[in-house]
């Protein structure tokens, strides 16, 4: 695409990336060097692509969402909104991946969604089919394959839930009855579970 073309866009994308015909773009949403969308991909508003950042066909991301450098979002992948991706951490979309015996056909990719606010550090990986929930925060390095509830932080290899995060980030202690310290939030515990006060 052209940097003229480019100027009557609400979005920008870095000379050196490509926007393939038929992508979705929303309004405000920056593409940074050497990256890619390809065709059938729907980003959101106001998000933040940054180097080296493949998004595939098929792809949804939300809005205010950050993905860092060296992330490839597979088909499969669903992010909501505000969702964070740290450098090179890593997405799967097949579950027995193989060369010499290809799958094809309905269910090839499994679905990953990754919900409102949740974020995943730099070098994680994520295992295919499997629902990141609302503000997870997923360590640095880890390797998540299980479904993640709400709020859970989530380290290691294979990732354990090590405690629980503020909508803010802020880790909480105490328990069952949390209140942030940084920003005041009020959540209970119950039954494994952290939810919001109401």
């Amino acid at each position: 695409m052209s940097m003229e073309g480019m100027k009557e866009k609400d979005w920008f994308a870095h000379e050196s990336s490509y926007v393939d015909e038929g992508a979705a773009i929303g309004k405000g949403t920056k593409i940074w060097h050497f990256s890619h969308v390809q065709s059938g991909a729907a980003i959101g508003e106001n998000c933040t692509f940054g180097q080296n950042v493949n998004v595939a066909g098929n792809v949804k991301v939300g809005n205010f969402c950050k993905i860092q450098n060296n992330v490839s979002l597979y088909e499969g992948v669903e992010l909501e909104d505000y969702v964070f991706c740290g450098p090179s951490m890593v997405f799967t979309n097949v579950r027995v991946p193989r060369c010499k015996y290809p799958q094809r056909g309905a269910g090839h990719y499994l679905r990953t969604l990754l919900k409102e606010g949740a974020s995943v550090g730099a070098n994680a990986t994520i295992v295919c089919g499997h629902t990141l929930g609302r503000h997870a925060f997923i360590a640095a390095g880890a390797v998540v394959a299980c479904d993640v509830p709400d709020y859970a932080v989530m380290m290691g290899v294979l990732a354990r839930r090590k405690g629980w995060a503020c909508e803010c980030g802020q880790f909480l202690s105490g328990g069952p009855a949390y209140t942030c310290p940084k920003c005041g939030l009020k959540y209970v515990e119950k039954d494994g579970l952290l939810a919001a006060e109401e």
